[in-house]
């Protein structure tokens, strides 16, 4: 579907979205720029679910099929530095992962079928919100998405940066890891930093925590189950001369099952108990499970890889790609219906190589024809004339 003037209006509407980010549930611009340009294209258009969350529907033909295609349109509390002509317009917020590429590549999809698709049956266009803090696909499930619309499987895509251009990946099972979010709190006997002996050092408690928390992956799990555990803050109230009594540590685990989570999760509760016994003291944990294992099911798998191999060629594509240790909310949608979450290379130089949430990363205007064309092709072999 690349014609200059079709990627032109791509690089365009991309470029406006990246000005104009929005973080979780405050997506109003690109809410209603989605709206429009899908009501331009003729599109039935559904709004207002998950507050700022848009849903288009297209049906040609007589054909009951039906298949859900999502992208997520929230952006990041992330002060940019990029220089570039169509930079964030706004202080501490950014596309830094790449949501406005996304959005931009269902536009082009639900554009040129509405004009041009050829096939039988209906395609939901889902714009999501708020998939940064994982609640934008619950909100929409819970606020009736697959049960005012008829919606038999779902699909969605992430860039990956330094992946080579135009690259597909994707594999059967579990493809991206659960995210888990933990607290510790250790309650000890502060005390004067001249007299230790007089109390218990919740510092040194916490120290030997954090330090024995790592021996759950090296040494606790099989080696075939990936997993992380990272502390990412650390909290005392103790002061320049003053002991802390208190120890607050939270942290971020990731799992690519549910067996590898509740180990982890076991092993830690282990790990805090053992060490605060030995220092008589109080010590507790809390472990919630925000974004579960994103489970790629069979069909869905074989048929996105084989929609991108016709678009691609076989040396470009990969259906049993390595799994990720991020975490997407897709995961909720495709645990609700059949669904394949595929990835996509963003290319490997300047801007379209840096981590996804660097302050200067940007998604890749070349991607956004491959991954439209990418949809049309999955629409269309999944419901053929």
């Amino acid at each position: 579907m690349k014609t200059q003037s079709s990627h032109n209006q791509l690089v365009e509407w991309r470029h406006d979205l990246h000005m104009h980010p929005q973080i979780s549930f405050e997506e109003e611009y690109a809410a209603a720029k989605v709206s429009t340009l899908l009501k331009e294209c003729g599109i039935e258009v559904h709004t207002g679910i998950a507050r700022t969350g848009v849903v288009g529907i297209l049906k040609k033909g007589n054909s009951s099929k039906s298949i859900g295609i999502r992208a997520d349109m929230d952006a990041l509390p992330i002060h940019e530095t990029n220089n570039f002509s169509y930079k964030s317009k706004f202080d501490n917020r950014m596309h830094a992962c790449g949501h406005d590429g996304h959005t931009t590549m269902l536009l082009g999809a639900a554009k040129y079928l509405s004009e041009k698709g050829n096939f039988n049956g209906t395609v939901y266009f889902i714009f999501q919100p708020d998939e940064e803090n994982t609640f934008g696909a619950r909100t929409m499930i819970d606020e009736g998405l697959f049960d005012k619309f008829n919606i038999d499987e779902v699909y969605a895509m992430h860039n990956i940066p330094n992946m080579e251009i135009g690259t597909f990946g994707t594999r059967k099972g579990a493809i991206t890891a659960s995210e888990n979010l933990f607290e510790i709190e250790i309650k000890a006997k502060g005390g004067h930093a001249a007299l230790p002996h007089m109390g218990v050092d919740a510092i040194t408690v916490g120290s030997q925590i954090a330090v024995a928390l790592q021996s759950i992956v090296s040494r606790k799990l099989n080696p075939a189950d990936n997993g992380i555990v990272s502390i990412t803050e650390f909290i005392t109230d103790g002061k320049k001369n003053v002991l802390p009594g208190m120890v607050k540590m939270t942290g971020d685990a990731r799992a690519l099952s549910k067996e590898t989570n509740e180990k982890i999760a076991s092993k830690m509760l282990q790990i805090v108990e053992g060490i605060c016994n030995a220092h008589g003291v109080n010590g507790s944990v809390k472990y919630e499970t925000t974004c579960p294992v994103t489970f790629n099911s069979k069909n869905q798998t074989e048929s996105a890889t084989k929609a991108a191999v016709s678009l691609l060629g076989s040396d470009k594509c990969n259906g049993d790609i390595e799994p990720r240790l991020f975490s997407e909310d897709f995961s909720v949608m495709a645990n609700e219906k059949p669904g394949c979450f595929v990835l996509m290379g963003n290319g490997k130089s300047d801007q379209h190589s840096r981590p996804l949430h660097a302050d200067n990363y940007d998604f890749n205007d070349e991607l956004s024809p491959i991954g439209a064309s990418f949809f049309v092709k999955l629409v269309e072999k999944a419901q053929p004339l």
